[in-house]
């Protein structure tokens, strides 16, 4: 595994040696195996919680971190094209940690340089690394990644989070159900990727409370402004899903709620407190899940 492009480069083996690596960096959070290693954070879009769960990974495992959070503040503002960063930046790191907001900015980058390359975000195309704390943290609630049924709630036509995450428990033979207004529906092509592999998924565009007592994972995304050329077409679906504490009322025990967040207004305050709610333990995983995807590709035991 020399960079973390696609979660779709992966095979189920990869994946499951990842998340017991995972595990692992849980057990163990603050081990020295990145002493001496330089980490490069380049974050052309805006980012909170990869950004800072990226830097802790490698703080706590001993490396250090150079880069930048605001593209605005460097050279790619006076003109500076990827490729001409990309290389400038492989002189100075052992792993280069990139948001971008162009789909296939990664792989470009991953192809460029002898640098390893970890995705953490291209425009609407994929996030691996919240894919693995996404798994991560279904492994940890469930006991076992294998027959459960996961229903997606929002942007599924946007939603890198959702995209990837189809692919990585494509594996595990996962029964979906798609919960997603007519203008934000799953895209064709995911469809058919399921088909191909001849999994079992429903499209719904009522959030009823049978598709929540029928869920195992409940996994909530926001509508993305950032997505919409035309904000009129935001404002029309951005508030097409709340989940509130009352809809839980006869959901399955083992009921866990996921959003890669930030949540806008599509998960009531009072869904908090219901230990059903699990958002903010799953951006916790995401230390751990960096903390193995950041090791594996660097060749650190």
């Amino acid at each position: 595994m020399n960079s973390f492009v696609s979660i779709a480069d992966l095979t189920k083996d990869d994946i499951l040696h990842l998340v017991h690596r995972a595990e692992y960096f849980e057990h163990n959070p603050n081990l020295k195996t990145l002493e001496g290693k330089v980490c490069a954070t380049l974050f052309f879009e805006p980012s909170t919680r990869t950004r800072l769960s990226f830097e802790t990974a490698i703080n706590r495992l001993g490396g250090r971190v150079i880069g930048f959070s605001d593209a605005a503040t460097t050279s790619s503002s006076k003109g500076e094209i990827l490729k001409d960063t990309i290389k400038m930046v492989s002189n100075y790191a052992d792993v280069i940690i990139m948001r971008h907001y162009l789909e296939g900015a990664a792989r470009y980058a991953s192809e460029i340089t002898p640098v390893p390359i970890i995705n953490a975000g291209d425009g609407a195309n994929q996030h691996p690394s919240q894919t693995m704390l996404d798994i991560y943290s279904i492994y940890k609630t469930q006991g076992k990644l294998d027959d459960l049924t996961i229903t997606m709630v929002g942007d599924l036509k946007y939603g890198r989070t959702v995209h990837s995450l189809l692919n990585g428990m494509s594996h595990f033979n996962a029964n979906f159900q798609f919960v997603a207004p007519e203008e934000l529906k799953l895209p064709e092509l995911y469809k058919q990727f399921l088909d191909e592999k001849g999994i079992r998924y429903a499209e719904y565009t009522e959030f009823s409370p049978e598709i929540i007592n029928h869920s195992d994972i409940l996994y909530m995304t926001r509508v993305q402004r950032e997505r919409f050329a035309d904000l009129m077409e935001y404002e029309k679906v951005k508030n097409v899903y709340v989940l509130t504490n009352s809809m839980l009322k006869n959901s399955k025990d083992n009921l866990r709620i996921l959003h890669p967040l930030p949540r806008v207004n599509e998960i009531a305050y009072d869904v908090d407190e219901n230990p059903k709610a699990y958002y903010f333990e799953q951006a916790k995983n995401g230390v751990y899940a960096r903390q193995a995807i950041i090791s594996e590709v660097i060749g650190v035991n």
